[in-house]
């Protein structure tokens, strides 16, 4: 605690929960965890006010690597480094959303486990959630990604096409280093469904994000987790989770079939009676047959996409399931290897 020279009252610090879903970080989150070590202490914003890091919680979700050695061992060295053990490989929102469910700070931060993101940002999302009064504050990379130029261009596309989908959730600002505040995040956490954006939850309960200037630092030799197919995934689970507009797409697709059904029909039923142009049956039959099984596969399809979402909720699915240390418990009672 300080002294606020201007009214002699102790100012408060705010206490901030650190969240990593840790999935290929062998290499690099030892050296972002060093970086948080010097914020356990009360560091001021550039705004003046005070916070420190009273947790980090390293969501560990099963990757490819021995990221699992690296938690343990921070966990070792600092008291306030927690390690939370998923049962599987769940993905970064799931994991996201387990760590928030564990913290207990006045607010959290999520952080990626690169080095990407600098910790020391962390000071103007404070700053932004303090002067806009808000809940939910992304950080807004003054800087180019460090992605290739075609990541770039579909994700502005993706951002575009989700908040037509959406009906007008802005998902620019959304980033996965983000300010929330902590009873926000962890509400978030509990009342998720299996399958849920997490971006797209928070938009549910939060009040209107705030953006705070960062510049985003070179990822390094670290390869990224995420292929074409993995980023359409994501991409589709934003649409979907957004909420009901992709059923009336499926209506509205359904309306300009039969429009495009009866034009043709006109158009064929004028070029008969007017100049006497003698129409094959079978280009006719075929033109509608593609139109209209095209449109209804792909009305189909979205319908489909709900009814999963729906019956994974429905059965109960967790979105992840949190357990202890396998090196802990049964799994880690290896018998001695013989010589």
């Amino acid at each position: 605690m300080t002294s606020d020279e201007s009214t002699g009252a102790e100012q408060p610090v705010h206490q901030v929960s650190v969240v990593i879903p840790v999935y290929g970080g062998e290499k690099h989150l030892m050296g972002v965890v060093d970086e948080l070590a010097t914020l356990t202490d009360p560091s001021p914003t550039p705004a003046g006010h005070l916070f420190r890091v009273a947790e980090l919680i390293l969501v560990h979700d099963c990757g490819p690597d021995d990221s699992a050695s690296v938690l343990r061992r921070a966990a070792e060295k600092w008291p306030w480094v927690r390690p939370i053990w998923l049962s599987r490989n769940f993905g970064q929102h799931a994991a996201t959303l387990a760590g928030m469910a564990s913290t207990g700070g006045e607010w959290i931060v999520t952080l990626d486990e690169d080095g990407q993101h600098d910790p020391h940002d962390i000071g103007s999302l404070l700053d932004a959630a303090l002067r806009d009064n808000a809940s939910l504050v992304y950080a807004a990379p003054v800087n180019e990604a460090p992605h290739p130029a075609f990541r770039r261009v579909t994700s502005v596309g993706a951002k575009r096409v989700s908040k037509l989908l959406s009906g007008g959730t802005d998902t620019s600002p959304f980033h996965s280093f983000r300010l929330v505040l902590g009873e926000v995040g962890r509400s978030v956490a509990a009342y998720a469904g299996q399958g849920v954006y997490l971006d797209v939850a928070l938009a549910w309960v939060a009040s209107p994000p705030s953006t705070a200037p960062v510049t985003l630092r070179d990822e390094g030799d670290r390869v990224s987790g995420y292929n074409l197919r993995s980023l359409l995934s994501h991409f589709w689970r934003m649409v979907l989770t957004s909420g009901t507009r992709g059923l009336r797409v499926v209506s509205v697709l359904g309306v300009m079939s039969a429009l495009v059904g009866f034009l043709l029909a006109a158009v064929l039923v004028v070029l008969r009676l007017v100049n006497g142009t003698d129409v094959q049956g079978w280009t006719s039959i075929i033109v509608v047959t593609l139109v209209c099984s095209g449109a209804i596969l792909f009305a189909l399809g979205i319908v489909a996409e709900y009814v999963g979402v729906a019956v994974g909720m429905a059965m109960g699915r967790p979105p992840y399931l949190i357990v202890s240390d396998p090196e802990a418990g049964p799994l880690g009672r290896r018998s001695p290897e013989r010589g």
